[in-house]
């Protein structure tokens, strides 16, 4: 009796670990599904763009095949009747008279307005769940030149960029740290004592000369401006610091992306950020420069080549002013001199839901004139979190990639044409594998 408990007890062990065996592929199943759905949606979501651009008086397609639906009306600053015209594939919908439209992302779409407007689409995901607002704007066409010319850039900034804090030795033999940790790095310094700062030269004389007194310095910090009291402490030689390392201007050479027919131009397609903290420098004033491309430096995998060129920052070099520098790019205007060497041909702009995978060229200028180089445009990212790298592309062309291999620094800004379209511009190497990169849509761009 005593050895068949034993087999009973044996039986229900194996039992339960069957029953704790299959629990655990219940579980694993149900996470892995709701993984995968999941996944599905943030797929979903990327493929609508949160901003959707149609130009007035123009038939627009929109094919995004996803099973989405929902209303689509004027924007709420809006109280007079009427909505934007839409078509389905297989019926038309007399909409001029309409409040709301009822769409369907699963089906293609046929989007027409005639008058500069701004409308909402408020979606559904299976048509139940709520899921994503995307903002519809009427747009006037545009057309641009497309550059593609290497540019020398200099930028001075609003106050004095601090890149980083620490201490030092004083005259006592003691560790001195007089800001501690009143700064950080990406702050600017706008004021000391109510005055406006002149640059970094006459701030570091203004600590040298403060004798040790306390001073006001206004600090500008994420968008938040205030005052805070400070107290210089001297070195080992006798000079007056705060233990701060300090920035008020940058250069470097980009590539010019557009001109329009007023002269304004735009570049980089990313902006001009510090390279200690990141941070996109808050812009004083700044110039372009004309430049020669003097040498390169081929890109390999795990290192990022460049474009090296040679500035001479003299007023008769001066191609224009920059007057923004964003996320998106600096823009500005080109005095006429340098506007007249540009020769290229205006075409229309490509928006982003118009850019088709496969063949494209970049125009860009790696030693003389620019040229267009083959490129293959391999992912598009209608609404990519990171707002300069909704184009994925590939160097095909030989010469290009026997030259540089690959995209490198000072590319920056290479006009991206597709289909006789400009449709946006360089801004990033893969550092893994320089023949790939990133482009940022040209509506991105001039709609900063």
């Amino acid at each position: 009796m005593a050895y068949c408990g034993n087999i009973r007890q044996e039986g229900c062990g194996k039992l339960e670990r069957r029953e704790k065996y299959r629990l655990f592929l219940y579980v694993l199943l149900i996470g892995s599904i709701t993984a995968l759905f999941i996944c599905w949606m943030i797929l979903i979501w990327e493929k609508i763009p949160g901003a959707i651009h149609i130009r007035a008086g123009i038939r627009q397609d929109l094919d995004l095949n996803v099973p989405v639906s929902g209303k689509l009306y004027k924007a709420p600053a809006e109280t007079e009747d009427g909505a934007i015209p839409v078509t389905g594939m297989n019926a038309a919908v007399d909409a001029r008279e309409a409040k709301t439209l009822s769409v369907d992302l699963a089906e293609p779409l046929t989007l027409y307005a005639e008058d500069i407007e701004t409308y909402t689409m408020d979606l559904k995901l299976f048509g139940l769940i709520p899921f994503k607002t995307v903002n519809v704007q009427v747009i006037n066409d545009k057309t641009l030149i497309p550059a593609g010319i290497p540019i020398g850039i200099y930028v001075k900034t609003e106050g004095i960029l601090v890149i980083a804090t620490g201490d030092f030795t004083g005259d006592d033999g003691q560790s001195k740290e007089p800001v501690g940790h009143l700064l950080k790095e990406g702050d600017y310094i706008l004021k000391v004592n109510g005055r406006e700062v002149e640059g970094k030269a006459a701030f570091m004389r203004q600590i040298e000369e403060s004798n040790g007194e306390e001073l006001v310095l206004t600090i500008l910090r994420e968008d938040q401006e205030f005052d805070l009291k400070v107290r210089p402490e001297r070195n080992q030689d006798g000079e007056y610091k705060l233990g701060i390392w300090i920035r008020d201007n940058a250069q470097g050479v980009g590539t010019l992306t557009y001109l329009d027919e007023n002269n304004s131009f735009g570049a980089l397609g990313h902006g001009i950020n510090d390279m200690d903290t990141a941070t996109l420098m808050n812009l004083k004033n700044g110039s372009l420069y004309t430049t020669e491309i003097v040498s390169i430096t081929k890109g390999e995998n795990g290192t990022p080549g460049e474009l090296t060129g040679v500035i001479d920052y003299k007023e008769s070099n001066k191609m224009g002013t920059i007057e923004a520098n964003t996320v998106e790019g600096i823009f500005g205007e080109l005095n006429e001199s340098a506007a007249s060497h540009i020769t290229s041909q205006a075409m229309p702009i490509g928006l982003k839901q118009e850019v088709d995978l496969g063949p494209a060229q970049i125009l860009c200028s790696v030693g003389g004139a620019p040229q267009l180089y083959d490129v293959k445009i391999t992912s598009v990212h209608l609404d990519h979190d990171n707002i300069n790298r909704g184009i994925e592309l590939q160097i095909t062309d030989k010469t290009l990639l026997e030259t540089t291999g690959g995209i490198v620094q000072g590319m920056s800004g290479s006009p991206i044409i597709q289909d006789g379209k400009l449709i946006g511009a360089v801004t990033h190497v893969l550092v893994q594998d320089p023949t790939r990169g990133f482009g940022i849509f040209i509506e991105n761009m001039l709609l900063q």
